[in-house]
This record gives C-alpha cells, structure tokens and sequence, in this order.
C-alpha cells in the first residue's frame, strides 16, 4: 500500500514473539485464536525492524514510514526523532520469569555501543549488549493480576527479610550497618559470583517460608518459583535485594534506565522507546557482564513507585510518564463519539469489548478485543465510540 493511499486509520497485523517464559493461551485468548500450544510471549505492534506490524496486511509499517515519514509519523515527530517510530508497543503475557535486567541511559548506549564497534564485535554476537545507541525506558500496566521485581528495596526491609529466611547473615548486618550506595553494589556483585550451596540454601529457605505463611510469605513464593524455573542461577540472590511488587489490572509501573527489574508472571501492556539495550542481572541463560552492568545500575533505594492513570477527560486517562518517546492512556468510549485525533503517530487497542473508528468520508472501522490500529497524524476528524470497550492508546510524548 502506497503512503499516499493510507487512510486515516488503518487495521494492524501484528507479529506474535515465541519465548519460553511466554503463556501458550494468554494472547490467544486477548485476540480470539486458537493455542498452537507454543508458547506466546509478546504481541508486538510498531515499527521495529525486526518484527515489524503491517497495516491492513500490506507493506510493513517501517518500510511505509521510510518512504513517507512526515506523511506517517508527522513533522514534530520527525522533527524530535527522526524518521522512525520511536516506541513500541507491545501486550506480554508471562508464564515465567523473564530475566533480571537493566537498561542504560542515552550517553551510557552511545558509549558502549561506540566501544562495542571499535572493538569490532558483531551487532548478533551472543556477548554483544549494546545493540543501538538509544535509551529504553518502559512503562507496563497490569491486565490482571501481574507480579514483578523492581528497583533496590530499602535496606532495612532487605534485612527483616533476610532474617526472616534465617540466611545471608552477613548481608543483614552490612545491610543495616553501611549506606545503601556503598552496600548494594557489593552485594549485587556477591549475589552473581554465588556458588552452588550458598543458592541451595537460600532456595530452600524461600520455600520454607512461603509455606509457613507470614508477611514474607507471597513475596517467598515468588522468588522461590523464580528459583525452580531458572536452577542454580545467582540471579537469585541479586532478585533478593528487589521489591517484590504485585498489580492489579489498570496499576503501572515506569522503568527508567538503571532500575533492574524483571517481570515474573502475568498479562500487561507495555510501551517502552524503540531500543534493544538490555543489560542482564540473572534469571537467564544469555550473557550477564557483571562489570558492565554494575556500571549502568543505579543503586538508589525506594519502595516501588505504582502508578494509576490521572482522568484528562470522561472518556481518557493517562499513565504518568517523564518519557519523550512514548505516552500511554487508557480509553473508555461510549456511545458518544469521543474525538482521537492527533498531531503525532498514534496505535490503539482493544482489550474488551468492541471499539469503531470513523471519519467522514471514511469506511468505519471496528476493533473487537485484541485487534489495534495505527491512526495516521493530523489525519483526523476521527471519531471513536464503544460502550463497553477499553482501549489503550500509544503516542509519542511530543506535545
């Protein structure tokens, strides 16, 4: 499809990722199909080169976007970014833990991938960790229940855990005896140099206490199930020092660089910057540099910041967010048509429901649960009604 023939709305056909912590039946039942019983991990909807979504099942969305960027994406956009959609949008549905991970600022990307260049190393090599030279901070928000790790709990916490599990003693008194930017990266670096005894123990501990019900008893399980899907991994002991943090459906979380986190189950959507550089602590079989990542780590200290969507008006509300690459809102439409138009690039999705799309001049379009669409800047008037539906809506941060 030509950009000059794209209308203002256009439905998505969005590529489905395969990982093995992924749920074989989460996606499939968001958008109406049938389990092939492989593992569905994330449903992706952009314009990232390597899985690319494709309106109205023509050309891919990045191919359109280089042929006609101001036509697809808008002057600000392009004028901020560049020629390429700066976000992604995905739904995650996680079965298992995802690995324990960090992402890095602006400058750190455009260092390390300078370094990682010179020194001639291949953009695929399995060791290589800066694949681009950009940032990725991320936002998700719960579908349903979510659990995940995220940001150093504060050491006084970490401490009554650790002699809750009656283990890592001496972590306790260094916990409670030195300040948080002195300790935790020698803890961190302690935890990804364990050696098999010291995880056996700690794992059954955290089974122990699960079981035994108590304060620690919801966050135990968690790490203890994180224990059982990744065996003698150190990331174990790194998760340890994490918030535990469970969601409801409509709670979020944001992630800027720095912050190690990882997502151990549930259904969310999840908008991020249109970067690949990750940064991994454990919970993984891929490469973990310790050195580097303890570089990129801020070792600040906090209980989780969760976050609700503040009401703009009776029909959106939006997920706080410091990010310029990305903004995230949800949308309840009724039967009054609610205006959705834009200056910047925008991908709605149904969750529940049915949503409809119309313009003068224009074929209405419905999204039922699961469908998205990609709605062309300044392309508008676009009306949007669907007592019932909920969507949520991807732009960029560009006011």
């Amino acid at each position: 499809m030509p950009p000059s023939a794209l209308p203002p709305y256009a439905l998505l056909h969005n590529p489905v990722r395969h990982y093995a912590w992924g749920s074989p039946t989460a996606i499939p039942a968001l958008t109406g199909t049938e389990p092939d019983g492989t593992p569905q991990a994330e449903l992706w909807m952009g314009a990232h080169p390597s899985a690319p979504s494709s309106p109205a099942g023509g050309e891919p969305l990045d191919r359109l976007i280089a042929d006609d960027p101001e036509g697809l994406l808008g002057p600000d956009t392009v004028r901020r970014f560049g020629p390429t959609l700066p976000f992604l949008f995905k739904v995650l549905a996680a079965d298992r833990a995802l690995s324990l991970q960090v992402h890095p600022t602006r400058a750190q990307a455009e260092a390390g991938y300078a370094s990682e260049q010179a020194r001639g190393i291949p953009l695929d090599a399995p060791w290589r960790v800066f694949k681009d030279r950009e940032h990725k901070p991320e936002l998700l928000c719960a579908l349903g229940d979510f659990e995940a790790l995220c940001g150093f709990r504060p050491p006084a916490g970490t401490a009554r855990l650790l002699d809750a599990l009656g283990v890592l003693a001496p972590w306790a008194r260094a916990l409670r005896s030195r300040p948080a930017a002195e300790v935790l990266p020698a803890l961190l670096r302690q935890a990804l140099t364990a050696e098999a005894p010291q995880l056996a123990a700690v794992t059954e501990a955290l089974r122990r206490t699960a079981a035994g019900g108590g304060p620690y008893a919801q966050a135990c399980a968690g790490y203890a199930r994180a224990a059982e899907e990744y065996p003698g991994d150190p990331g174990l002991l790194a998760a340890l020092l994490l918030n535990h943090v469970r969601l409801t459906a409509g709670q979020a979380l944001y992630l800027d660089a720095g912050v190690p986190h990882a997502y151990l189950r549930g259904v969310g959507v999840e908008l991020m910057a249109n970067s690949d550089n990750v940064l991994r602590c454990g919970l993984t079989t891929k490469h973990v540099d310790v050195d580097g990542l303890l570089a990129v780590t801020s070792f600040r200290a906090a209980e989780p910041d969760v976050l609700g969507a503040r009401p703009i008006d009776h029909c959106e509300a939006e997920f706080p967010s410091p990010a310029e690459e990305f903004r995230l809102s949800r949308l309840r439409p009724g039967d009054t048509p609610s205006r959705v138009d834009l200056a910047t690039p925008q991908i709605l999705l149904c969750v529940a429901g049915r949503a409809r799309l119309r313009a003068p001049g224009r074929p209405h379009l419905d999204l039922p649960s699961g469908a998205s669409a990609y709605l062309r800047p300044g392309a508008g008037p676009v009306e949007l009604t669907g007592p019932g539906a909920e969507l949520f809506r991807a732009t960029t941060g560009v006011r």
